[in-house]
């Protein structure tokens, strides 16, 4: 039988701010213009003010969450925002000449019959206007590789705006297709001119490449903090360091004592080869999944942890993921579905044998159940049919940091039993740590990405290819800046939450089934409910949340 649990007042209040949105998001598809920026800033401060009007005290629990998590929303759409909208004022003159052209682009909205002629002018003076400034850029580059980046990303943007507005009336209108079709193209070619030089015009002390080839951009440590905030998460970035090193030195020395039980003593890298070479053959890797599948299944549900309802384990399927998408995630990943990553036959025979090594069932022991059930299928599952409305509230450190957290569970409870399956299950743990340290290393600017592709190949053992595939993922492959450390971050949160509640007398069944009835949010918001917390609507974090992972 369905238990209902009781929603928020706030329903529809938070579905109107996510639908207001999206609505100006699908009308103002320049995101790289005055108009977005002005429009986008207005809507925030307009929900602002409507949050303010809201009678926080008499709200119910639900109520109080729901209002604290879409104010912390809407102030942390505003904070980058503005951000990216600083960064736009300082190089918003390379495409001043760009005014003539938006009013015929903003009155293709609604479909306003251009007087051609004139726009054909108007085409040539912007292209004339184009070669001026390249010319007067040669001798003044941008200070660093981020403010031409931006500047590129602007002209694109641009020029997206201009193809739409030009499709639109393009052989439609035969008077416009007569006038318009020779400067377009030649006003498209010199955009497209334009953008690739001004992405390397910087002055070279900027270094954009380390040598790795993965271009990210690091917060810095003052949006790191203001992040962490956001994600209710009371600690330096420095603190947050120190924690992952402690972790990543245990995890360390447990992999010595699986690796004395191989025979390989102190040499954790020889065992962990040894490991490595446990791949099944090609082709086999489908079945291996679910053999793995099964087992923890089984693990789970003969000590009664968890609902896993029957339409959850009726409905996950596999897909294979292709090679383009293995570059960036070198390890299956899941959802409602598991996708797998394993060798397809035009990769190079070295790339083959390190998708294999990596993907070995030892290693990939910590991380079937982490794809599936109990995480990330059956999230989905629970989140589509409980609150869906609170998926405005995303954030890694749920969904990411529940996986994990199931991950510290299995191993607490001995699912893994040889030392080949300990030391899978290590390294995952082991590269979880090293992802908080260097992340936020990263986005702190201590460490670049060749640094961090070594610390993965040299301290956790990675193979190079999936080294280099993990740190790009990180940081080029538009993940959120805290990503990486929300795996193990998220997984200590939701672990410190469930010794508290047991302590005050619920079972692990009872709190791992209402966590998923609850949907997406910061684990400190649901904190709150859970324990039915007392709080104010400025309510600030101070959870110093248990970094005990043992």
């Amino acid at each position: 039988m369905l238990t209902p649990t009781f929603a928020s007042e706030l329903i529809d209040v938070v579905n109107t701010y996510k639908s207001d949105k999206m609505a100006l998001q699908n009308f103002y598809k320049n995101k790289e213009s005055e108009e977005y920026y002005v429009r986008f800033s207005k809507l925030y401060e307009d929900w602002k003010k409507t949050i303010k009007e809201i009678d926080f005290k008499s709200l119910s629990q639900q109520g109080k969450v729901d209002y604290l998590l879409l104010k912390n929303v809407i102030n942390k759409d505003d904070y980058f925002l503005q951000i990216e909208y600083k960064s736009f004022k300082e190089i918003a003159s390379v495409i001043d000449f760009t005014t003539d052209i938006n009013v015929f682009i903003k009155e293709r909205r609604r479909g306003k019959k251009p007087v051609s002629a004139d726009l054909a002018k108007q085409f040539g003076i912007a292209e004339a206007n184009i070669n001026k400034k390249i010319e007067l850029l040669k001798n003044k580059p941008f200070k660093d590789w981020f403010e031409a980046e931006k500047a590129s990303k602007a002209v694109n943007s641009f020029a997206r705006s201009l193809k739409e507005a030009y499709g639109f009336y393009y052989s439609y209108d035969p008077e416009f297709t007569w006038w318009m079709e020779k400067p377009y193209q030649s006003l498209s070619a010199k955009l497209k001119e334009y953008s690739s030089f001004l992405s390397i015009n910087y002055f070279k002390t900027s270094i954009k490449d380390d040598g790795s080839g993965i271009i990210g951009k690091p917060l810095g440590r003052e949006a790191v903090l203001k992040s962490f905030a956001f994600e209710y998460i009371p600690y330096t970035p420095e603190e947050m360091i120190v924690a992952a090193q402690k972790q990543f030195e245990w995890c360390k020395q447990e992999m010595i004592k699986a690796s004395t039980e191989l025979g390989y003593g102190k040499d954790w890298k020889a065992a962990l080869e040894h490991v490595k070479q446990t791949y099944v053959p090609a082709g086999e890797q489908p079945q291996a999944i679910t053999d793995l599948y099964n087992q923890s299944v089984k693990f789970i549900e003969e000590r009664d942890l968890i609902t896993l309802p029957d339409l959850t384990k009726e409905t996950w399927q596999m897909i294979m993921m292709t090679p383009e998408r293995q570059k960036i995630n070198p390890f299956f990943t899941g959802g409602w579905e598991i996708s797998i990553s394993y060798p397809t036959e035009d990769m190079d025979q070295s790339d083959k044998l390190m998708s294999m090594r990596g993907n070995n069932p030892n290693f990939s022991r910590a991380t079937v159940q982490h794809e599936l059930l109990p995480g990330h299928n059956l999230q989905f599952f629970m989140n589509s049919r409980n609150k869906p409305y609170r998926e405005l509230f995303d954030t890694p450190f749920w969904m990411e940091g529940w996986a994990l957290y199931w991950e510290i569970e299995l191993w607490n409870k001995q699912f893994p039993q040889t030392p080949e399956q300990k030391l899978g299950m290590l390294f995952w743990r082991i590269h979880r740590c090293a992802r908080i340290i260097f992340s936020l290393k990263y986005h702190l600017g201590e460490m670049t990405p060749q640094q961090c592709i070594d610390l993965l190949v040299n301290e956790v053992g990675h193979e190079y290819a999936n080294a280099e595939a993990e740190v790009r993922r990180s940081f080029a492959s538009g993940d959120a800046p805290l990503y990486q450390m929300a795996y193990m971050t998220g997984g200590l949160q939701f672990y410190a939450l469930k010794k508290e509640l047991i302590a005050k007398g619920w079972t692990e069944k009872q709190f791992h089934d209402r966590v998923l009835k609850e949907n997406m949010m910061p684990v400190e918001m649901l904190r709150i409910l859970l324990e039915n917390l007392e709080v104010n609507e400025d309510y600030r974090s101070t959870w110093k949340f248990s970094t005990d992972f043992k």
